[in-house]
């Protein structure tokens, strides 16, 4: 198990690599490149001027030059002003220094936001806090609802219970995020005035239950169908084995056998549909977020990406490739533990 955990280390650092390489390439391309300038100097700035800031802030080095500095590997050097020969920093507002140094992903160091103004750990780290809360949240809600959603209907399968929790599962699935999250806003926002609006400003002005409950509940209520239609599923199948069978045959009541053969057989495939839900989160909350002004993970995502904020789309992205691949480990692993029949060679 240690050597299958660090063989799939090494492949996430390999594949972590690759997709930030690609990334660092879109988000570099001269369209993108010429905006920021034009965002960070003015609208009828001439093209010579437009050049200068970029060959004043190494966007003019070589593609792969520029890479190894943001990876770290590099050292980052300071722009020499031809006129007067002095040195000065990159970005003076983020405090780099006028000298060589190494500053990279490797340092801790994610670069610095053009569009805040500050470096990207200082907006970076707690919009990921932010969103973290939200996502426990979410999970807290949607798994043990969607569980016993599953297992109520795949325990009397075909009967009227289980066609009702099949529907609502099916229904609440087909409905999008942005589609939920406006009839929740309709119904308690507007309707019912029990939540003052949505979860705008909630960073600045501090989560509370009213302006966190219509973030979680849109989100939840897309993953509970999906848990829930996996969940039954794999409760009947399991429920159709011998050793239930055998189970009954010897005397156990209807909820032993589920509660002590069924239940843990059943889970094996919903954990891992539980795992996968985490990359899914990580999309899920740009609309929602987006939609609810709630400043978190994805709300950052979309201000970067509009405003042409490399540094802080790259620290985005390679957050986001982080948690998909560290939340696939975490589910190949548990699907071992939880079926003794798998083994890791």
């Amino acid at each position: 198990m240690l050597m299958f955990v660090l063989r799939r280390l090494g492949t996430m650092a390999l594949t972590m690599l690759c997709l930030t390489l690609v990334v660092f390439f879109m988000v570099n391309l001269e369209p993108n490149l010429k905006k920021l300038a034009i965002s960070q100097l003015d609208m009828r700035s001439p093209p010579e001027q437009i050049e200068s800031w970029l060959e004043k802030n190494g966007y003019r080095d070589n593609f792969f030059l520029r890479y190894g500095r943001w990876l770290g590997v590099v050292q980052k050097q300071p722009y020499t002003d031809p006129a007067t020969g002095e040195t000065v920093p990159r970005f003076s507002y983020c405090d780099e220094p006028a000298q060589p140094y190494y500053g990279g992903i490797l340092q801790g160091d994610f670069g610095c936001s053009t569009k805040f103004k500050r470096t990207v750990s200082y907006k970076l780290w707690p919009a990921l806090a932010a969103t973290g809360t939200l996502m426990f949240w979410v999970m807290i809600t949607m798994v043990p609802i969607s569980l016993l959603i599953g297992i109520l209907a795949g325990m009397r399968e075909g009967t009227r219970t289980d066609r009702t929790l099949s529907v609502a599962s099916i229904a609440t699935t087909a409905t999008p995020e942005y589609v939920s999250g406006v009839i929740f806003t309709v119904i308690f926002a507007s309707w019912l005035g029990w939540l003052n609006g949505s979860a705008a400003s909630a960073t600045s002005s501090g989560i509370s239950f009213s302006n966190f409950t219509l973030p979680v509940m849109t989100m939840a209520i897309y993953g509970i169908g999906y848990i829930a239609r996996m969940t039954r599923a794999s409760m009947v199948e399991v429920m159709t084995q011998q050793y239930i069978r055998t189970a009954r045959l010897k005397g156990l009541s209807f909820g032993q056998v589920v509660v002590k053969h069924a239940l843990r057989n059943a889970l094996i495939a919903p954990f891992t549909v539980i795992m996968l839900q985490f990359p899914w989160l990580l999309t899920g909350v740009v609309i929602v977020e987006t939609m609810f002004r709630y400043q978190g993970f994805g709300f950052t995502l979309v201000e970067a990406a509009g405003n042409n904020d490399i540094d802080l789309l790259l620290g985005c992205s390679l957050v986001s490739v982080f948690v998909v691949l560290f939340t696939q480990l975490i589910s190949d692993v548990g699907y071992a533990y939880l079926n003794p029949r798998i083994r890791v060679q």
